[in-house]
C-alpha cells in the first residue's frame, strides 16, 4: 500500500474530516456517485437553512405590526375564536400591542426598510462572495457564512427578551445577517457545478433547488409554531439550526472531485464543446495539469448570456421576494370568505406558494433539458406568471380553496424561472465554452447573476412597503409589469434558441432525406 507521501497532492483542499471518517468505516474510498449524493444532501440542507432563517421575518411581521382582528383560523387549518380573557392576555402582544417601533402608523414602511437593508447588503455582498469563493476553500467559506447567519439571526430574536425597541439595532443586525447570507448561494452552486456535468443538469438542479421552497416552508412552519411563545423564538431556533448545519458542512462537504481524489466518471465529463477548428473541450474539464485561474469580475460579465439572464433575474426576484417577504402579511390583511386570518395561519397558508415553487422549479428544469432551451423555458414561465398574478389578486378572496389553488399556480410560474436561472443557467454560463474548460468562474458568474437579481429582490419588498399602504392592487400591477419585463429581456436569447431549433430540425430532416435516397440507390 502506498504511503501518504506517495499519494498525488491535492490541488486546493484536503479531505473533510467526515469524508475521512466514512472512508475509515468503509475501509476504502467512496465512489464518485457516493460523493455526488453527499454533495446534493449537504448543500440541500445548507441552503434550506439559509432560506428558513430568511423567511422568519415575513412571518413575524404581523406580530410586530398587528392590524388583524381577533378572528383567526389557526394551525392546523381550523377556525378558532380567542374569547377567554386568559387567552387574549397570552396572545395580546401578537394581536394587539405589537412591538415598538413597528407598531406605529409607519410600521409597514419600517418593516420594508428592514427588508431592503437586508437585501441591499445581501446583493452587494453577493458580488464579493463570488469573487472570494473562486479563490478560497468553499467548505470553510460556507461554514463561516452559516455560523455568522445563525448568530445574527438569533441576535434579532434576542431583542424580544432584552426589550430592545431601537429601530437601528434591528437594522444593523439585519444588515450584518444579509452580509453573511450572501456567502451561501455562490458557494453551493459552485460546489454542485463542480460535481455535475451538463447532462440532465436542469432536472437535477430543478429538484435540488427545491431547497429554496422547502426552506421557506420550514421557516414558515417553525416561526408560526413558535410565535405563541414569543416572537424571539421564531428567530433564535432557525438561527441555532443553521449554525449546526454549518458544522455539518465543514465536516462532510467535498468541494470538488479533485479535492477528495475522486475520478470523474465519463458521463459527468460533459458534452464536448467546439472551441476552435478541430479543438474540443469538455464542459467541466478536470485535467490537473492545466492550471486554472479565477475569472475576473468584468470578464465574467462578458460571457455570452450572463447579462441578459442577470437582468431578467433582477425582475424575476423582484416578484419572488415580494411574495417571500409580504405574502403572509397580505393574507392576514385580506378578507377571505369575509374573514381575516391570524399571523400564524397566514404563515401556514403562504407555504402553498412555495409548494407550487417546488413543482415549478422541477418542471422548468426538466422542460429546459428536453428542449435544450433555457431562455425559451424561462421566458414562457414569466409570461404565464402575469395572468396567474392577476387572477390571484382578483379572485383569491372568494374562498380559501380558490386562494390556495391560485397561490399554488403563482408559486409554480414565479419560482420556476427563478430556480432555473439561479441553478442550471448559472452553472451552464459558469462553465461556458468561451472559458476553455476553466471551471474557476462558477462562483463568480453565479454571484453576478444572483447578485443582480438580489438588487431587484431588495427593491420589490421596499416598494411594496410603501405602495401597499395605499393599494394592494397597485402592488400586483407592479409585479405583473416586472414579470413582463423579465420575459422581454430574454427575447434575443429566445429568438436565437428558436432559430437554432429550426436549423437543427432542418439538418435532421436533410440527413434523413439523404439516407432515404442512398437506400433507394442501393448505396
Amino acid at each position: 500500500m502506498a504511503s501518504l507521501s506517495e499519494l498525488p497532492a491535492l490541488r486546493n483542499y484536503s479531505k473533510p474530516f467526515g469524508i475521512r471518517f466514512l472512508e475509515y468505516i468503509k475501509r476504502g474510498k467512496l465512489s464518485y456517485k457516493t460523493h455526488q449524493a453527499i454533495v446534493l444532501i449537504v448543500t440541500f440542507l445548507a441552503y434550506t437553512c439559509y432560506h428558513a432563517t430568511r423567511k422568519t421575518t415575513s412571518i413575524v411581521k404581523s406580530a410586530l405590526d398587528p392590524q388583524s382582528p381577533d378572528v383567526s383560523l389557526k394551525f392546523p387549518w381550523r377556525m378558532t375564536y380567542l374569547s377567554s380573557p386568559a387567552e387574549k392576555k397570552r396572545f395580546s402582544w401578537v394581536l394587539g400591542d405589537g412591538w415598538a417601533p413597528f407598531n406605529g402608523s409607519d410600521g409597514s414602511a419600517l418593516l420594508g426598510e428592514l427588508d431592503v437593508a437586508f437585501l441591499a447588503v445581501y446583493a452587494l455582498g453577493m458580488y464579493f462572495s463570488g469573487h472570494l469563493g473562486d479563490r478560497m476553500n468553499l467548505r470553510v467559506f460556507l461554514t463561516v457564512g452559516m455560523v455568522g447567519t445563525g448568530l445574527f439571526t438569533s441576535l434579532f430574536g434576542v431583542g424580544y427578551w432584552a426589550k430592545i425597541h431601537s429601530f437601528y439595532y434591528f437594522l444593523i443586525v439585519q444588515m450584518i445577517a444579509g452580509l453573511f447570507q450572501s456567502t451561501g448561494w455562490p458557494s453551493v452552486v459552485a460546489v454542485v457545478g463542480n460535481w455535475f456535468g451538463k447532462k440532465k443538469r436542469g432536472l437535477i438542479m430543478g429538484i435540488w433547488n427545491a431547497h429554496t421552497s422547502v426552506g421557506n416552508i420550514a421557516g414558515s412552519l417553525i416561526a408560526s409554531a413558535l410565535l405563541s411563545y414569543g416572537w424571539g423564538w421564531s428567530f433564535v431556533v432557525p438561527g441555532l439550526l443553521i449554525a449546526f448545519v454549518g458544522l455539518l458542512v465543514f465536516l462532510f462537504l467535498p468541494v470538488s472531485p479533485e479535492s477528495v481524489g475522486a475520478d470523474k466518471e465519463e458521463d459527468e465529463m460533459g458534452s464536448p464543446r467546439k472551441i476552435g477548428e478541430g479543438v474540443t473541450e469538455p464542459l467541466l474539464g478536470s485535467d490537473a495539469e492545466i492550471k486554472e485561474t479565477a475569472v475576473g469580475f468584468i470578464e465574467a460579465w462578458k460571457i455570452p448570456g450572463v447579462a441578459p439572464f442577470a437582468f431578467c433575474l433582477f425582475f424575476a426576484k423582484l416578484v419572488a421576494y415580494t411574495f417571500l417577504y409580504w405574502l403572509p402579511y397580505y393574507i392576514s390583511h385580506t378578507a377571505i370568505e369575509g374573514k381575516y386570518f391570524s399571523s400564524e395561519t397566514a404563515g401556514n397558508l403562504s407555504t402553498f406558494f412555495d409548494i407550487g415553487g417546488v413543482l415549478g422549479g422541477i418542471l422548468a428544469g426538466h422542460i429546459s433539458d428536453r428542449l435544450d432551451a433555457r431562455a425559451i423555458t424561462a421566458a414562457t414561465f414569466m409570461y404565464c406568471a402575469i395572468p396567474a398574478l392577476y387572477f390571484y389578486r382578483t379572485y383569491g378572496h372568494i374562498s380559501l380553496v380558490m386562494n390556495i389553488a391560485l397561490m399554488f399556480i403563482c408559486g409554480m410560474f414565479v419560482n420556476g424561472p427563478y430556480a432555473l436561472i439561479t441553478t442550471a443557467v448559472s452553472a451552464d454560463l459558469g462553465t461556458h465554452s468561451s472559458l476553455r474548460g476553466n471551471s474557476k468562474a462558477l462562483a463568480t458568474v453565479t454571484a453576478i447573476i444572483d447578485g443582480t437579481g438580489s438588487v431587484g429582490a431588495a427593491i420589490g419588498p421596499l416598494l411594496t412597503g410603501y405602495i401597499s399602504a395605499k393599494s394592494w392592487s397597485a402592488v400586483f400591477t407592479m409585479l405583473m409589469g416586472a414579470a413582463l419585463i423579465a420575459g422581454l429581456l430574454l427575447t434575443r436569447l429566445l429568438v436565437a434558441e428558436v432559430v437554432a431549433r429550426i436549423s437543427e430540425s432542418r439538418s435532421q430532416a436533410g440527413g434523413s432525406q439523404s439516407t432515404s435516397q442512398d437506400e433507394e440507390l442501393g448505396v
